[in-house]
């Protein structure tokens, strides 16, 4: 794991020249990436949504494009349109933003849905179809949908289909006091994003992307993430739970945890880490919350507190379980229970 492991913290480290004393966020937007996931930014305007996406693509290398969306756009601005070409006396495709390896979906939740809905083919099939016309996007292909909260004027809620499609929900803050007079200081001149530069290949990510497979899971903690979500289902206070693509979340974001921190295996503390940006946005609230103003992580939290944590070797397959053989034991494994 030490080639994903190197592999994120030079991505991390570049970003870090823009968004200054959000590392942990920064790490979870890699993770997204090293799992093929899509990721929703959201938080109120002005706290660095668009330059963590902007900053991401730039040190991938990859190419680029930014979705304005505003009330009027239509769902053709987004995947293409076809133009009839009065020379060639045939019709043209003109691909739409949407045909990008990163495509930065700016302010995701001030378009229309019926706008909003022409991203869902692209997020989970990673294609389009424009005029009968099937087309592949290209690999590797991520949305990184930025969101104000809807309490703002001149939004609309993104529909639940749309928002299960996100792989996580992640949220910047604002910066502690030593961190925004830094960030007053390292843009007296200009600003940090137009001296950062590409840190990996294409190539890289896709090895990355694909070593984070590999990552053990023991059947314990496989029953772990799934009685997590059981729970979100059952919660008095919840009107619907976590989907089944809410546990794939947890295990694939899990998994890329634990390679990036040079692990071969998973803990239950990547598990616990990663539940809520994982599953928060997926869990619909029932009436009675919204009126006691609980949030969706504080069900979440809540229900991580009540799951019993596995015990024992988190390397202790059962071989009957898996069909085959336990994994190796990794060196000080031991002690990471």
């Amino acid at each position: 794991m030490s080639n994903v492991q190197d592999f994120a913290e030079k991505i991390v480290t570049n970003i870090e020249k823009v968004i200054i004393g959000k590392r942990d966020t920064v790490e979870l937007a890699v993770i997204g990436l090293l799992c093929q996931g899509h990721l929703l930014i959201e938080d109120v305007p002005g706290v660095g949504k668009t330059m963590l996406a902007r900053s991401l693509a730039r040190s991938l290398g990859c190419s680029f494009s930014r979705i304005q969306f505003t009330p009027d756009m239509l769902p053709s601005d987004v995947t293409g349109v076809s133009i009839f070409n009065q020379v060639t006396r045939e019709f043209e495709f003109r691909a739409g933003p949407i045909m990008a390896q990163v495509v930065l979906a700016d302010e995701i939740n001030r378009a229309t849905p019926k706008t909003q809905a022409a991203l869902l083919e692209a997020m989970e099939e990673r294609q389009t179809t424009v005029d009968g016309v099937t087309r592949m996007l290209p690999r590797p292909f991520l949305v990184l949908a930025t969101q104000n909260p809807i309490e703002y004027e001149g939004t609309f809620p993104l529909p639940e289909a749309q928002v299960d499609r996100f792989l996580m929900r992640l949220r910047l803050g604002y910066p502690s006091a030593a961190d925004e007079i830094s960030i007053l200081e390292r843009q007296q001149f200009r600003h940090p994003f137009e001296t950062l530069d590409q840190v990996v290949s294409v190539e890289e990510l896709v090895q990355a992307q694909e070593a984070v497979k590999d990552v053990y899971i023991s059947p314990p903690l496989k029953r772990y993430i799934v009685e997590i979500s059981n729970q979100t289902r059952e919660h008095p206070e919840v009107y619907l739970g976590a989907s089944p693509r809410g546990s794939l979340a947890v295990y694939r974001t899990s998994q890329a945890r634990a390679a990036i921190v040079g692990r071969d295996y998973i803990i239950p503390d990547d598990i616990k880490s990663l539940a809520v940006p994982s599953l928060a946005h997926r869990v619909i609230l029932g009436p009675g919350a919204r009126l006691r103003d609980l949030t969706a992580q504080q069900i979440v939290e809540e229900v991580m507190h009540n799951v019993p944590v596995p015990g024992g070797d988190p390397l202790a397959g059962s071989a009957r379980e898996e069909g085959g053989s336990p994994p190796l034991r990794a060196p000080g494994s031991g002690d990471a229970g």
